[in-house]
C-alpha cells in the first residue's frame, strides 16, 4: 500500500481515536473517527494505487464508522435534555459550561460543531496588524464612521443605551487600491478589546454540501462568544452578488445563512459588526445591501492626502526632494489611487540602485557609513559621471560592501516612474461607483 502523506495522516488519526476510545474520551474519539474516515476516503480517491489496496481502506473505514455509530448512539443516550428558560446550564461529560450561554448540552458538545469552529479558528487575527488612524491618510469621514461604530460602544459601552444602538454593518466601497482593507487593519489595531475575524471567500466555501452555510452560522456563533467582535469579509461580493435563477444552489444558500445572521428572527448581534470592503458595490445583493446600514464611499484619494502618501511611503529613505517637489507630485498624480502612489515610489528607491549597477566610474566623498550611521567614513564610493573630478573607473562589484553609498533619490527619480506608472482605475468604473454612491451611499 503506498504510504502518502494523506494516508499516513488518517492512520495517525485513527490510532489516536482508538486510544482516546480506550480511555473512554469518547467525544473525543468520536471526533477523531469521523475525521480519519475523511482522510482515508481522501487517500482513497487521490494516493491509493490498486483495487486490493482500495477495498483494505474501504474495510477500515467501514470498521471505524461502525464504531463512531455506536458512539454517537451512546452519547446521545447520556445527554440530558435541554435546558429551559431560567434553568441553570448543566455541565457537559468533561465537567465544563456550555460555551454558549444560548445553546444547550447537545450544542456545545456536538462534534460536528467543535470541528466547523475549529476550522474558523484561523480567521481571528491574533496578532494586531500595527496599523493605527494616523498611519492611513485623508478618509476623515470613513475614520469618524468606523471609530463611531467600533470605538466607541467598546470604550464607552453607556453611551449607547435606549434607542441609541451602534452600527450592526458598515460596506466600505470604492475603486482599488484605495485603503479599504487598510482601514480594517486599524480597526483591528485600534479595536484592543474586541476580537477580530478577517474571512474570505475560501474560509466559509466548502465542497461538502451543506457545510458552507453551517461555516458561516458557526462563524457568527463564534462571533457571539468572543464579544466584542468584528467580522471583515474582504471582497463581500464574491460572496453576497445578486441571486439569479442561473447560479448554484450552494451560492443562493450561504447568501440566505447571511441575511438570516446578519438580521434574521432570533438572530442576537449585540457587540458584532459586520465590516464589509468590495470595488464593485453595484453586484451585491439587494438584501445584504440593506444589512449595512452604513456604506461608506472611499474615494481616491485627494490632492492633500496624495502628498501625505508621498511623504509616507518615502519614510526615511535618503531623498533631497523639498515640500514644493512632493506638493507638484501630488498634482501631477490625480487620478491615482493609494496603491497607485505606494508603486510609483517603490519604483523610485530603486533608481538609486539601478545607477549603483549601471554605473562605470565612482568618486570617494565622505558621509556616514552604510553599516552604522553613527560614523562617519572619508572613503565611500559613489557612482558618478567620468567627467567628474575623482573619478575611479570601477564597476560595483569592485566596491567593498561597507564602502558604498547610495546616492538619495532625486525628484528626477521620481519623475521618471511616474511616466512609466499609469493609474489602474478606469473611468467606466468611477461612473458606476458614483452613481452607487448617488443611489445608496455616503462619502467617506
Amino acid at each position: 500500500m503506498a504510504a502518502g502523506s494523506m494516508l499516513q495522516k488518517a492512520i495517525d488519526i485513527v490510532t489516536k481515536a482508538t486510544e482516546e476510545d480506550r480511555n473512554k474520551n469518547y467525544e473525543e474519539a468520536l471526533r477523531l473517527y469521523e475525521h480519519g474516515v475523511e482522510c482515508f476516503l481522501h487517500a482513497i480517491k487521490y494516493e491509493a494505487q490498486g483495487d486490493k489496496a482500495k477495498d483494505s481502506i474501504r474495510a477500515k473505514c467501514l470498521q471505524y464508522l461502525d464504531r463512531a455509530e455506536k458512539l454517537k448512539a451512546y452519547l446521545k443516550k447520556g445527554k440530558k435534555k435541554p435546558v429551559k428558560d431560567g434553568g441553570s446550564s448543566s455541565k457537559d461529560e468533561k465537567g465544563g459550561k456550555s460555551k454558549d450561554g444560548d445553546s444547550s448540552d447537545s450544542d456545545s458538545d456536538d462534534p460536528e460543531k467543535k470541528k466547523l469552529q475549529a476550522k474558523l479558528e484561523g480567521a481571528i487575527v491574533v496578532e494586531k496588524p500595527h496599523v493605527k488612524w494616523s498611519d492611513v491618510a485623508g478618509l476623515e469621514g470613513a475614520k469618524e464612521a468606523l471609530k463611531e461604530a467600533v470605538i466607541l460602544p467598546i470604550k464607552f459601552p453607556h453611551l449607547f443605551t435606549g434607542k441609541r444602538i451602534p452600527w450592526k454593518g458598515i460596506l466600505l466601497f470604492g475603486p482599488p487600491g484605495t485603503g479599504k482593507s487598510y482601514l480594517a487593519k486599524a480597526v483591528a489595531t485600534e479595536a484592543n478589546n474586541s476580537t477580530f475575524f478577517s474571512v474570505s471567500s475560501s474560509d466559509l466555501v466548502s465542497k461538502w454540501l451543506g457545510e458552507s452555510e453551517k461555516l458561516v452560522k458557526n462563524l457568527f456563533e463564534l462571533a457571539r462568544t468572543h464579544k466584542p467582535s468584528i467580522i471583515f469579509i474582504d471582497e463581500v461580493d464574491s460572496l453576497c452578488s445578486s441571486r439569479s435563477d442561473n447560479e448554484s444552489e450552494s451560492a443562493r444558500r450561504i447568501k440566505t445563512e447571511f441575511l438570516v445572521q446578519m438580521q434574521g428572527v432570533g438572530s442576537d448581534n449585540d457587540g458584532i459588526l459586520v465590516l464589509g470592503a468590495t470595488n464593485t458595490p453595484w453586484i451585491l445583493d439587494s438584501a445584504i445591501r440593506r444589512r449595512f446600514e452604513k456604506r461608506i464611499y472611499i474615494p481616491l484619494p485627494e490632492e492633500h492626502a496624495r502628498l501625505v502618501m508621498f511623504k509616507i511611503h518615502l519614510g526615511n529613505t535618503s531623498h533631497c526632494l523639498t515640500e514644493e517637489n512632493l506638493r507638484t507630485l501630488a498634482s501631477k498624480t490625480d487620478g491615482y489611487s493609494g496603491a497607485d502612489i505606494s508603486i510609483v515610489v517603490r519604483d523610485a528607491l530603486m533608481q538609486p540602485v539601478r545607477k549603483v549597477q549601471s554605473a562605470t566610474h565612482f568618486k570617494k566623498i565622505t558621509g556616514p557609513s552604510p553599516i552604522d550611521k553613527e560614523t562617519i567614513c572619508n572613503d565611500l564610493l559613489v557612482p558618478c559621471s567620468p567627467g567628474d573630478s575623482g573619478a575611479i573607473e570601477m564597476t560595483w562589484m569592485e566596491v567593498p560592501s561597507d564602502k558604498l553609498s547610495v546616492p538619495p533619490v532625486t525628484m528626477s527619480d521620481i519623475l521618471k516612474s511616474l511616466s512609466s506608472t499609469k493609474p489602474t482605475v478606469n473611468e467606466e468604473d468611477m461612473k458606476k461607483l458614483d452613481k452607487f454612491t448617488e443611489d445608496f451611499g455616503q462619502e467617506g
